[in-house]
């Protein structure tokens, strides 16, 4: 018997037709959806929202190619375009096709005096998907998702994950891919509860009350760290520039996320540093190891901020 809520179908009788969902059947009831809202649907009437992640960015400026990963109960596909919102259509719509062609699948639906799922205690929640239909609720992007560091014993692995939803970040970690996902998606639930469903909230509005470091804050913070800052030539040789950064970000209320991205033509490892101020900051870094890549991009970061940070 297949996995993850499918069985194979029996012709069950016309009693039992209010008990499966057959995905063309939807598909040809509902027409002129995009591939995307017809695999979310079918996940809504199955439990199994979909979840997509931003694998890579390839190509050049003018011609580039992106390609997203979806996850639909037990199926994974990908699909590749010349924007995210394309890559995202594309992966839907392979996801569809492998349950299409499929024509002896079908999917239970929840038993509606089931309890709804919303009400169960927390720790039965499924945060990923709570945090994908909240954003389509208000109509903002799907949460992305990007693995950013893998590292521990091989027995007690911990993995870190970028989630990215519109121009705000959260980090989450995990002694697996998926913990750290889930932990990232309920950083930035947490950050909702105090809202009511029923209000349009803007994603600016649930979130600007954790988000206190802009440029006018730094400029006119008179903190011990910031203040070095200021003075500081950045140029002494065998400074800890991850330290600095790390202590200036607690101090001022921003976290800091590097980035692995792919070694550059000439092989140094490259990385990119986040910091959760606002509007967010990047910065790139570049070394011979992925130390020293980390290093330069907490380098680079602090000089913009000092400049940044100047009283004018």
């Amino acid at each position: 018997m297949p996995q993850g809520g499918l069985h194979t179908a029996t012709s069950p009788p016309a009693s039992q037709d209010s008990g499966t969902f057959r995905l063309g059947k939807m598909i040809t009831a509902k027409p002129g959806k995009t591939p995307i809202q017809v695999l979310h649907e079918y996940g809504m009437k199955t439990n199994n929202v979909p979840v997509y992640e931003f694998e890579r960015a390839d190509g050049h400026a003018n011609t580039p190619s992106f390609t997203f990963r979806v996850t639909v109960g037990d199926i994974t596909c990908t699909g590749e375009g010349s924007s995210k919102k394309m890559a995202k259509h594309k992966a839907a719509e392979a996801a569809i096709g492998h349950l299409k062609a499929n024509a002896s699948l079908c999917f239970a639906v929840p038993d509606p005096m089931a309890p709804d799922p919303s009400k169960q205690p927390k720790n039965q929640a499924n945060p990923i998907g709570s945090l994908q239909e909240l954003a389509i609720q208000h109509g903002w992007r799907l949460p992305e998702y990007t693995l950013s560091q893998e590292g521990g014993p091989a027995h007690k692995k911990e993995f870190t994950t970028i989630c990215r939803l519109e121009s705000f970040i959260e980090t989450g970690k995990g002694a697996s891919k998926k913990q750290a996902k889930r932990n990232a998606a309920e950083k930035f639930l947490a950050k909702f509860r105090e809202f009511s469903p029923d209000n349009n909230v803007s994603l600016a509005h649930a979130l600007g009350s954790t988000i206190g470091c802009t440029w006018n804050t730094l400029r006119n913070s008179n903190g011990e760290k910031i203040t070095l800052l200021r003075r500081s030539l950045l140029s002494i040789p065998n400074t800890d520039y991850i330290q600095m950064l790390g202590e200036i970000g607690k101090e001022q209320g921003f976290e800091i996320t590097y980035l692995d991205i792919e070694l550059s033509v000439n092989g140094q490892y490259q990385c990119l540093a986040e910091l959760s101020t606002s509007p967010i900051t990047v910065c790139h870094g570049s070394g011979i190891s992925c130390g020293s890549a980390h290093s330069d991009a907490a380098h680079n970061a602090l000089q913009y901020l000092k400049i940044m940070a100047e009283r004018k």
